[in-house]
């Protein structure tokens, strides 16, 4: 095997899943599907409530002074926010969408953009895209990746049936994301401590829980804009941690 096998896996299950959900979906009713965009969306939210549960870790929580963990997340966020605006993230994201859209022939009336937004941002949040791909760059194995790969099927699988094959076009975006990881696990090695990770999970949890509102047709947050906050979070977190 070489480094990047994992990523190249999980990219053919996310293809793979998503390509049977929209054979599957083109035998749905519109309101069948609104209610599974629903389901997804509370799934979302419970996958978000679960990335959250990395803020009470005892590793997070010992890495910082008291009251400071809320304060990095929050900090991460905010400035994560003013950079994703200024660079105008949201919209560059979301005109890619469009481009992809025009390219795979696919209708505006199509949630195209929406599944290729949500399941981009989806699949790539997390601890196991990290972890995973670093560690097939130190090439120490792709357990992590395997079982990322296993569960981003069904997740593809379900979210196509409703939004599309936007969904399966997301395997762009997180072959780039998690492909540079792997290069970062294979140049440098081992590069963040725990709590940083955890760091980057919460912030990720949090950014889960606008995905969750937005398939609810709770509250559209650019979601886009907010993506600078998973690099923010880990250089915060090792700042007050320096500092504490």
């Amino acid at each position: 095997m070489f480094p990047g096998i994992g990523t190249v896996i999980n990219i053919l299950t996310i293809v793979g899943g998503a390509s049977i959900g929209v054979l599957v979906g083109n035998r749905m009713s519109g309101k069948t599907r609104v209610l599974l965009t629903d389901v997804l969306g509370l799934v979302t939210m419970l996958g978000a409530a679960s990335a959250l549960i990395a803020m009470w870790s005892p590793q997070f929580i010992a890495a910082f002074p008291k009251g400071w963990p809320l304060l990095v997340v929050l900090g991460s966020l905010l400035i994560g926010g003013l950079i994703g605006s200024a660079l105008r993230l949201e919209y560059k994201f979301e005109t890619l969408g469009e481009r992809l859209r025009k390219r795979f022939g696919a209708s505006k009336e199509s949630p195209f953009v929406e599944g290729f937004v949500s399941a981009s941002l989806l699949f790539a949040i997390g601890p196991l895209a990290i972890l995973g791909s670093i560690s097939d760059g130190m090439s120490t194995g792709i357990d992590q990746l395997l079982l990322k790969s296993t569960l981003d099927f069904f997740a593809a699988m379900a979210f196509a049936t409703s939004l599309g094959w936007g969904v399966a076009v997301s395997a762009i975006p997180v072959g780039i994301y998690q492909g540079l990881w792997t290069l970062i696990g294979l140049l440098l090695g081992q590069i963040l401590s725990p709590y940083q990770v955890d760091a980057m999970t919460v912030v990720g949890g949090v950014m889960l829980i606008t995905i969750g509102l937005r398939l609810l047709n709770v509250k559209n947050v650019a979601i886009g804009n907010l993506l600078p906050a998973l690099a923010v979070a880990p250089l915060l977190a090792l700042v007050v941690h320096q500092l504490s």
